[in-house]
């Protein structure tokens, strides 16, 4: 008896050109390229223009994805968008991208879990397509994140940067097993009570602002390794392989230290973790997919292997998705 699964057709990335290293944030912030590479890892991030919005960054993601898949406008379905800046209150960004896409059926919507958004998104497309509702799915994450930044924050103004990735799902048959091609789980997991920790201080029935980010970062670290490490052992449990099966692990890029305090709590090569986070600091709900576009179009993920992809974010919210590449 066949199942049918949600297979990876192809993906894409999409980053501003203007970049912001330590070395220039240090000019105007009190700290220091030394100080932010060992607290982060982070290198340098890409910085949206004046007028160049999230929809701009993720409608060439978008097309970078269906080049890259050989999927026309025309057989898509549904267009979901994580993000946690969208250009406007309402509409959604995804609608934004099919206009500019041209595509005139289906629907489309945004999925809002801030840095968990685009494994909240494969889960959403991976359900649609498995109930039925749709046979090919765009999935992007994309973010303005520096629009959020306290610049006169150095805790938090050194971490983020913008950029976004976007995959094509197309509905596809399976025996049922780990061996199949294509999203084996989702796991998907929330917890309120930690508002405090990772939040922005603005929004529409608030300030009426926009609000900048604030965050409690030892806090965060400790919630992140555990949660996530959890989360990869419930997503590797259901599937019904043992974590040292996986290929290559696709996480959030929140910070270095967090990638390799994972690693080490799962007992696993650091070197499994595919990490950005030196060129691109962490753009939200776009640095899983802006990592699994780096990791695919330089050979490293190829057909066939497996593929965990995990985040955690404001809510906190956190998961794991499990894919046969």
């Amino acid at each position: 008896m066949s199942v049918i699964r949600s297979q990876v057709l192809g993906c894409g990335a999409f980053l501003p050109a203007k970049i912001l290293t330590n070395a220039e944030l240090a000019r105007t912030v009190d700290t220091s390229d030394e100080w932010i590479r060992a607290r982060t890892g982070i290198e340098r991030r890409h910085i949206a223009a004046k007028g160049e919005t999230t929809s701009d960054l993720a409608f060439h993601a978008a097309q970078a994805a269906l080049k890259n898949a050989d999927v026309g406008v025309d057989e898509l379905d549904l267009i979901i968008v994580a993000t946690t800046t969208p250009d406007e209150t309402f509409p959604s960004v995804a609608t934004k991208i099919q206009a500019r896409l041209g595509m005139t059926r289906g629907a489309a919507f945004d999925v809002q879990a801030v840095c968990s958004g685009f494994i909240y998104g494969l889960s959403v497309a991976d359900n649609f397509i498995k109930a039925g509702q749709a046979k090919t799915v765009l999935l992007i994450g994309a973010e303005t994140m520096s629009r959020l930044m306290d610049w006169n924050d150095r805790t938090t103004c050194v971490l983020f940067g913008d950029g976004a990735g976007a995959i094509v799902l197309r509905a596809g048959e399976g025996a049922g097993s780990a061996k199949d091609r294509g999203v084996l789980n989702t796991k998907l997991y929330s917890d309120g009570r930690l508002h405090d920790l990772l939040y922005v201080d603005g929004g529409p029935s608030t300030t009426g602002t926009t609000g900048f980010l604030r965050m409690q970062g030892k806090e965060v670290f400790k919630h992140a390794v555990i949660n996530i490490a959890d989360s990869i052992l419930a997503s590797a449990k259901e599937a019904g392989v043992d974590v040292a099966e996986i290929d290559w692990f696709v996480p959030h890029q929140a910070n270095q230290r967090i990638l390799d305090g994972t690693a080490r709590r799962l007992h696993l090569p650091g070197e499994r973790f595919i990490s950005t986070i030196a060129e691109h600091g962490n753009t939200s709900a776009a640095s899983v997919p802006l990592a699994l576009a780096v990791a695919v179009a330089d050979g490293r993920i190829k057909k066939g292997d497996l593929v965990l992809m995990e985040a955690m974010g404001g809510g906190l919210t956190w998961g794991a998705g499990l894919v046969r590449w």
